[in-house]
């Protein structure tokens, strides 16, 4: 199996949670093997400020020194354990050399499976307002609907002051199922992608009667699909 590199802390959080699916993802009845990872824990705190300045170029060079610093360290394949920094994935795929995978075209890749044509997109102020994931899902003739702006403050302050941090609590889990329940009867969405990786911690399958697209979980299926099948798995530039 190929060495899985990730770029995680973003947060700290969601990282573990990649970590376990990739675990358990591998894992063999009655075999103690696991794949090999090698992690690069950045800090968020950095990262989200050159995102709210806009500065992208850099973070462009922040992201290229992590995946090539992963690279370094023996890894095969690279990721980024969140969706934010996907603003600036093209960008970094051109200027490293070790194949990279997408959290966004994985996802687009689930959403055409599925036969959806309408999806909500949930997650930070900055995913659901830069231009990054709509461009892929509508040139395969899915149209992505956002949160008002009001409910988009309310995501993102409860991403940044709760969910981030590891707090989650139960009010917070019924404010997003309303968001959701909305887009769902008013947008007609017929699924929702919970684009942020920790949103799944919060958000989880049976908490409302839709298709929740979690970005974590498709991103690990796809990273261990790559492992196991090969280059043909690395995602292009949207």
């Amino acid at each position: 199996m190929k060495t899985i590199g990730m770029i995680g802390g973003l947060g700290p959080e969601s990282t573990v949670d990649y970590y376990q699916r990739i675990v358990q993802a591998c894992r063999v009845p009655g075999s103690l093997a696991a794949p090999e990872m090698v992690i690069y824990s950045v800090n968020i705190e950095e990262v989200l400020d050159l995102v709210a300045r806009r500065e992208w170029t850099h973070l462009i060079y922040l992201l290229v020194q992590k995946v090539r610093a992963l690279q370094k360290a023996g890894a095969d394949v690279a990721i980024i354990t969140a969706n934010t920094p996907h603003v600036v994935f093209d960008e970094v795929k051109a200027k490293t050399t070790l194949p990279m995978i997408s959290i966004v075209t994985a996802t687009c890749d689930k959403a055409k499976e599925l036969g959806v044509k309408k999806v909500a997109l949930l997650g930070t102020r900055f995913t659901m307002q830069e231009n990054f994931f709509a461009p892929p899902f509508n040139a395969a003739g899915i149209s992505v609907a956002v949160p008002s702006e009001a409910e988009q403050e309310y995501i993102h302050e409860k991403l940044m002051t709760e969910i981030e941090l590891g707090v989650f609590k139960e009010e917070t889990r019924k404010g997003l199922i309303d968001i959701i329940d909305r887009m769902v009867r008013e947008e007609k969405a017929e699924a929702v992608i919970l684009g942020c990786t920790e949103l799944p911690l919060i958000v989880k399958d049976g908490d409302y009667d839709t298709t929740f697209l979690n970005t974590t979980a498709i991103h690990v299926e796809s990273v261990v699909r790559y492992c196991r099948e090969g280059e043909k798995m690395v995602s292009q530039p949207a």
